[in-house]
């Protein structure tokens, strides 16, 4: 069977000023008013603005994990906002997505195949934005911010002990799209190499020339836990759909090997994208 999530509930699926960052605001103004630090004390002790200190109190912002442990510590909070940290960290990214999100962040092997931009676990912080400000209808910036948050805290995944192993099939025109710009672009197509050089990580780039496409439906990404279970992942525009029934994700899987048998191979790809930048 496969599971099937939107994200019609709220804009674009993220939640606002309810749940857990409301619960996490209401603590973190609680303790500081009971410690009597004002919101220009505790951003100038944690490194943000008071308006950001307002925002996380009215839990219309994600605070991220450093702010949550200085917070803490300059509050005296006991480890109270701390252990709030695990259920912050699922409000970074949009409802459709925070099931293969969460698989994804504790897989023993990640593949994917990508049609339009590069993959989120790839893309640089200024790729990732500019990505999100052609959104139309247009994103608000406090949404784009979100979006980017989200996007860089999964790639904390490569700075983990055990990072998974993990292969990315891009089309051609993927590297050659400028978004936003060719210096950006410049930047993008150098952390692709220096993710793509990873021992655990291959990268290849299937040329636009090919008159053999295996992938012409679109793009997915397959998922393999640590206790061995085969997961696949689809998403168009606002939903997706985790694949779990055996016979989906094995037809997805062979779809994938021959996908990166057309390809190019992971040395020809590096020295592709070497030539493209040299270029750009």
């Amino acid at each position: 069977m496969s599971e099937h999530e939107t994200d019609d509930d709220t804009q674009l699926g993220f939640e606002r000023g309810t749940g857990v960052l409301y619960a996490f605001g209401r603590q973190v103004k609680r303790f500081r008013m009971r410690v009597g630090t004002s919101r220009e004390e505790l951003g100038s002790a944690t490194g943000y603005s008071p308006m950001t200190i307002a925002a996380f109190e009215q839990g219309r912002r994600i605070p991220p994990d450093q702010f949550i442990d200085k917070a803490d510590e300059v509050l005296d909070a006991s480890g109270v906002l701390k252990e709030m940290k695990g259920e912050i960290r699922k409000t970074r990214y949009p409802l459709f997505f925070r099931g293969a999100a969460k698989l994804e962040s504790e897989a023993e092997q990640l593949h994917f195949y990508d049609t339009h931009v590069v993959n989120g676990l790839l893309q640089t912080e200024e790729y990732a934005r500019c990505s999100f400000e052609m959104r139309q209808p247009a994103l608000d910036e406090e949404t784009i911010e979100r979006y980017v948050a989200a996007r860089m805290a999964r790639q904390e995944i490569f700075d983990k002990g055990s990072a998974p192993l993990m292969s990315y099939v891009m089309e051609e025109v993927v590297l050659r799209r400028p978004i936003g710009g060719l210096g950006v672009m410049r930047d993008q197509l150098e952390r692709i190499l220096n993710i793509g050089r990873r021992r655990n990580v291959a990268v290849q780039v299937m040329p636009t020339d090919r008159e053999e496409h295996a992938g012409l439906a679109g793009p997915f990404s397959l998922i393999e836990t640590r206790e061995g279970r085969r997961i696949a992942y689809a998403e168009v525009q606002r939903s997706s759909t985790l694949y779990t029934e055996r016979k989906s994700v094995r037809e997805l899987e062979a779809q994938y090997g021959i996908i990166r048998a057309q390809a190019l191979t992971p040395s020809e790809s590096m020295a592709f994208v070497e030539r493209l930048l040299g270029e750009t």
